[in-house]
């Protein structure tokens, strides 16, 4: 396999564990009375300096499901390198 497919398939699982974390900050101070923006504004901007837009985006992505296909993909990459 090349090394690049490997590199960008890492890439993508560090910035979806990243989305992780920054989602898991934004539902520990998301209230029903607190707007987003202030959710972004008060915790989340000061730790992850990120964009509003870019906190929507994070927030619809299915992070989860997508760490599972990168994993697979990555253990399937494994496998074919070292048949047992």
């Amino acid at each position: 396999m090349p090394i690049s497919s490997n590199r960008s398939l890492g890439i993508q699982k560090n910035k979806l564990m990243r989305y992780k974390l920054i989602k898991e900050l934004y539902q520990k101070h998301k209230t029903e009375d607190i707007p987003t923006t202030v959710v972004w504004r008060k915790y989340v901007y000061p730790v992850y300096p990120i964009s509003r837009t870019t906190l929507y985006e994070i927030l619809c992505t299915p992070i989860t499901s997508e760490l599972k296909k990168i994993e697979e993909l990555m253990n399937n990459k494994e496998n074919l390198r070292n048949p047992s």
